[in-house]
């Protein structure tokens, strides 16, 4: 799977880089240590000492949602239930770097990989009462902030299954017979071509790559807020199948305030989708544990 993917960067910031970035705009934290904690598809994440979080846009496409989210992350403060990272530096583009870039306070907490199916069902009412909240923001005043709506069709089920079905082909040969078999049934038996459109503010790439945990496997922290758009809430909602047991789904949905079987189906869909995504990219990057995440967060996904 070589050659070029939607992942790979056009520009790249090292830690030296982002030290001397940092310490130009924001002389109070030159003294810090500067060290790269990871990168996804948009950003590069530096950690400052041990208090902040710097992100880099790793692609032009990626310097609107900056943007954005400097402007409307402030704003989500009195409706959000679970902690999230504020932004609290904001760093202009330069000659030496051709994009702005933000700074938050570090979150404490751990990935939520490998949790028991008992410790995940403790989450279930939080996210619910999160997201429900979430979901009420005004879409208006979103847009104004610079929000895309719909930028990613949520609602073209025919479309999503094409993909889904390429990605599969590409995937065959690290999925046991198994998980393959469960995985086509489900996708052969999509036969809805797509949804109703619904419009609410999304964070938009809920996954447990952009979740945080404590120390009992409750949910601490959502991160990675750059896919803030307005869209079918069914994209949020597919934690209810990627991160829940089905037995947990029940008091998540009736703690939402209920979703449609539309909504639901779209919601499992990308329940699918986007861990097949994460494996994609972890398979591509040799991380045997993201992988395994991945393939757990299909299985359970798929599971009634």
């Amino acid at each position: 799977m070589g050659g070029t993917n939607v992942w790979d960067a056009e520009w790249e910031v090292n830690e030296e880089q982002a030290r001397t970035l940092i310490g130009k705009q924001f002389p109070q934290l030159s003294s810090k240590q500067v060290k790269r904690l990871g990168w996804g598809w948009d950003n590069t994440v530096f950690l400052i000492g041990d208090e902040y979080v710097f992100r880099f846009p790793r692609r032009t496409f990626a310097v609107g949602s900056i943007r954005m989210e400097g402007k409307l992350l402030p704003k989500l403060e009195t409706y959000l239930t679970i902690p999230y990272p504020k932004p609290l530096f904001y760093g202009e583009a330069s000659d030496e770097y051709p994009a702005p870039f933000l700074g938050y306070a570090y979150m404490q907490g751990d990935f939520p990989i490998g949790l028991t199916e008992e410790s995940r069902a403790l989450s279930a009412e939080a996210l619910a009462k999160f997201l429900r909240r979430l979901h009420e923001f005004p879409v208006q005043e979103a847009l104004k902030c610079g929000v895309q709506q719909d930028h990613r069709s949520l609602t073209d089920i025919a479309a999503r299954k094409v993909k889904l079905e390429g990605f599969l082909s590409k995937l065959a040969e690290h999925l046991s017979p198994e998980e393959s078999s469960v995985i086509e049934a489900y996708i052969s038996g999509l036969q809805k071509e797509r949804v109703e459109a619904v419009n609410a503010l999304l964070h938009g790439d809920l996954h447990f790559k952009n979740m945080l945990v404590d120390e009992n496997g409750i949910v601490s922290g959502i991160i990675d807020w750059g896919d803030l758009s307005v869209g079918h809430p069914a994209c949020d909602l597919s934690v209810a199948y990627s991160f829940l047991p089905p037995y947990a789904r029940g008091v998540f949905f009736e703690t939402y305030g209920g979703a449609d079987d539309e909504t639901k189906l779209l919601a499992r869909l990308i329940a699918v989708y986007i861990p097949i995504l994460i494996l994609m990219q972890a398979v591509d990057d040799g991380n045997e544990v993201i992988a395994a995440e991945a393939k757990s967060n299909i299985m359970r996904a798929l599971s009634d």
